[in-house]
Parts: C-alpha cells; structure tokens; sequence
C-alpha cells in the first residue's frame, strides 16, 4: 500500500500537469468557467431544501440550507471522484499505449482534480456560516482527517471500478446509478440523527433494528458526513462510533483494491 503514497510523490509532476489539462479541456471554453463546479452542491441544496419544506425534517434548531450543504460537500467530492475514476483508464486510452508509468496516476489525478472544486465549495460554506451566524469552533480542525478520508474511501471503489471498466464498460454506466442511490442511504437530505432516533431509540425495525443500523453505519459516508456536519456547524466532536464501522470496512478492502488494480494493469494496454 506504500506504493500508492510513493508514486504520488514520485510523479507529482505528472500528476499535476495532468489534473491542470483536466481543469482547463472542463472549463475553458466555459462562460462561467470554473464556478460550474460548485452549480451542482448549490442546486442540490435549493432542491433538497424546497423538499425539506413540505415533509419536514428535524434539524435540531440549525438552519437547513446550511447542514445540508454541509452534507453536500464531501458527498459531491466523492460522488465526482469516483465517477471520474473509474472511467480514468479509458479515457486516456492514448497515454496508455505511448508511455508506461503507474496506472494508479489516472485515479488519482481524477481525485486531485475534484480537490480544486472542493476548495471552491469550502468558500461558499464559509460565506454560509458567515450569513447565518455560525461560527467554526476548533473541532474544525478535523476536517483535514474526513478530506483524506474521503479520499480513502474514493480511490478504494476507483482502483477497483477502473480496472474492472477496462474490461467490463457497463461498470462505467452503472458507477452513476449506482452512487446515486448510494445518496439515499447517506445522511445527505436527512441527517444522521432522524435515522438513530428511528432505529436506535424507537426501535422501528423490531429485533433487526440494531443490526440495520450498524449496516448503516458500513457506509463510510455516513460518518464522513456526519463527521463533516458535527466539525462544522453543530461545533462538537464527531461521533467515532460512527465513524469507526466504516473506516474498519474500506482500510480493509483498498489493500484488495489495489492489488487488484495493479494486477489487472498489465493488460490494460492490449484491452483498452
């Protein structure tokens, strides 16, 4: 796994100039340019919010807009890295066949480049607290942790879904069905509490209410998002219990996902 930590060191540059031409073949022959990039978090929020209004969700006295957000921003920077990095190898079919260096470069290019957009998506959350008063405490100080967390979890499904989409190109269709249903079982439009309030404390579920619960908590979105909302606007601790059941489950898939990545590497040149 120290290769991975490595090579990004090693071609840094690569990576750079590449993650650079990303940015510019996205934005350059756009208007608005690079703020296309946080039009997604925004409109989602606005979608999520008018929602809100007529079902009615708890959010514990924090202004709605704000916390989903706050959802939205590791979500969104998930979502789009791994979708781009499961189609990474193909779509440099050409790079591929010219040159060899690692292959696990694309994948993480595709990561970098998202990393851009996020930093895009941390200003307009700063100047959402700043509008309804809500103020970063030092718990924001975890923030960095959930960024590479999120990092984690996106390479672990890339490595594995970009190898497999060399092979297999309905994996590449299926990846944006898939992670959009995967919303739905994140703490995005709903927060985390509504679902321990259910099944923790009214036991909605009868005897499998426990035992769904902790499945829930496998998503390590769940605790990346929760962790992210907790950090920032409730300005308390993340909850590592539930964070924990997550971030056992993918340190102990990306060992497999790599190998698998790079042992399929070998023949991307001849199927591609």
């Amino acid at each position: 796994m120290h290769n991975i930590f490595i090579n990004l060191y090693k071609y840094r540059e690569l990576i750079a100039a590449l993650t650079w031409k990303n940015i510019v073949i996205r934005y350059k022959q756009a208007y608005l340019g690079i703020l296309w990039a946080v039009l997604k978090p925004i409109m989602l929020m606005l979608v999520f919010t008018l929602v809100k209004s007529f079902v009615g969700i708890e959010t514990g006295g924090l202004p709605y807009p704000l916390i989903t957000f706050a959802a939205l921003i590791p979500w969104v920077f998930f979502q789009e890295s791994v979708s781009e990095g499961v189609n990474s190898v193909t779509s440099n079919a050409s790079l591929i066949k010219k040159i060899y260096f690692p292959r696990e470069v694309f994948p993480l290019t595709a990561m970098v480049t998202k990393l851009v957009e996020l930093l895009i998506s941390f200003a307009i959350l700063a100047g959402m607290m700043i509008y309804y008063q809500v103020m970063p405490t030092v718990h924001a100080a975890w923030i960095p942790a959930f960024v590479l967390y999120t990092m984690i979890v996106a390479l672990t499904i890339s490595f594995f879904g970009a190898a497999m989409n060399v092979y297999y190109r309905d994996i590449g269709q299926a990846i944006p069905i898939a992670l959009s249903l995967l919303m739905y079982g994140s703490p995005v439009i709903y927060p985390l509490s509504l679902v321990q309030k259910k099944l923790v404390i009214e036991q909605a579920a009868g005897a499998w209410s426990n035992d769904l619960y902790f499945l829930y908590t496998l998503n390590p979105l769940v605790g990346i998002i929760d962790g992210f909302q907790s950090a920032l606007i409730r300005a308390t601790q993340p909850d590592f219990d539930v964070i924990y059941p997550g971030l056992i489950l993918i340190l102990t898939i990306l060992p497999f996902s790599y190998w698998f990545f790079k042992r399929a590497e070998s023949w991307f040149a001849d199927v591609i």
